[in-house]
């Protein structure tokens, strides 16, 4: 956050425009950073069943950004004064460092038992809940200190198909999101106002997915506003140039579905990798993201060429992403992973006869999870 806003000042008193490149570059970076961190922070202290409430009220407060954003564009012009406006509020919420806690579940399985311990009580007590027998001797028996690489991401055949799915959603959730972003010049309404209606639309698609998720669960709602996003996509191709309303219409659906759907993904990856793998797991698909938001402006430029391929692009990746859902398990209801081996256990498990002594052998000796969202 330092980071960001000392680049995010400085880029406002840029000679040139090289400079300014080179600075929002760095800015655009510790974005992904933090909303990363934020997203870990959260998932790793919060229980099954406010995973995803929490994750999502946060990406309504993005929408309101984008909301916000426009309005300040409009009011003020002078481009390296909104730069400096557009820093300030990073600048104020950097006390958080000392405000907001280290992950109970990430200290406990690298091995700092004190530190995990004590958070673990402090969370307990301000949440007026009592702390399980055993809970505290649990932690200081496991003296395993385990950890694991981006390696892992490739070497476990469970996680790499997890990796590759997810790190695809998020690729094709951010090149439409910011595909459909960049473009709203050519949609044939004032930018300030298609900007504002692209930023309202996603409180809606947002809050909306805290309930959908909880009721048919990660993999079904994933598919399912892939699908839709994709398909209004293309359906733009069928409007005339000279409705320009109806365009922007469905340009504001698939931003609609779109925006649900990289709700859920942030979810969705969370709850999908282990607590030891998790950071770099969503790094992975986060950098994926990154990649799909820099290609964006690239497939508006093909249009030259025909104007079709753009949302040609945006709805046949999609609709690719929707099928590939699914091959990821569900996450609905279930408690986090904290190693690799849980994955190991429960993939050997699902290959047995329920009910079998090899499946009851393996459930029994699976990896038990360092903490239970139950407790805190």
């Amino acid at each position: 956050m330092l980071i960001n806003t000392v680049f995010g000042f400085g880029a406002a008193f840029a000679p040139n425009i090289y400079v300014y490149i080179a600075l929002r570059f760095v800015v655009g970076a510790t974005v992904s950073g933090i909303l990363i961190n934020t997203l870990i922070l959260g998932t790793e202290w919060l229980g099954v069943a406010q995973r995803s409430v929490a994750t999502i009220l946060c990406h309504c407060c993005f929408a309101t950004g984008l909301m916000v954003l426009a309005g300040i564009a409009y009011a003020i012009r002078n481009w390296r004064l909104l730069q400096i406006t557009g820093s300030v509020p990073m600048a104020i919420l950097f006390f958080y460092i000392w405000v907001l806690p280290e992950s109970g579940r990430w200290l406990a399985v690298q091995g700092r038992k004190e530190d995990a311990k004590t958070l673990i009580l402090k969370a307990a007590s301000v949440n007026k809940r009592k702390i399980p027998e055993g809970l505290i001797d649990k932690l200081e028996e496991e003296k395993i200190t385990k950890s694991g690489s981006i390696v892992d991401l490739f070497r476990n055949s469970y996680l790499r198909t997890i990796t590759i799915v997810m790190s695809y959603i998020w690729f094709v959730n951010s090149l439409i999101y910011y595909g459909l972003g960049l473009n709203i010049g050519s949609f044939g309404l004032d930018i300030y106002l298609t900007q504002f209606i692209f930023g309202a639309v996603e409180v809606p698609a947002r809050l909306g997915c805290i309930f959908v998720l909880e009721r048919f669960g990660r993999k079904r709602c994933q598919a399912f506003v892939l699908f839709f996003g994709g398909t209004f996509c293309l359906l733009i191709l069928a409007i005339p140039k000279d409705l320009p309303v109806a365009i922007t219409t469905l340009a504001i659906l698939g931003k609609f579905f779109i925006a649900s759907s990289f709700s859920i993904g942030y979810v969705y990856a969370a709850e999908l990798f282990p607590t030891v793998v998790r950071q770099n797991g969503v790094g992975l698909t986060s950098t994926f993201a990154r990649v799909g938001g820099i290609i964006a402006p690239l497939i508006g430029l093909v249009e030259v060429y025909h104007e079709a391929i753009p949302m040609v692009v945006f709805g046949v990746t999609s609709l690719l992403a929707s099928i590939l859902c699914l091959l990821l398990p569900e996450t609905l209801n279930k408690e986090l992973q904290d190693y690799v081996d849980q994955t190991n256990a429960k993939k050997r498990s699902r290959k047995h006869e329920k009910g079998s002594v090899k499946a009851r052998y393996l459930q029994h000796n699976e990896p038990t999870n360092v903490l239970q969202s139950s407790w805190l």
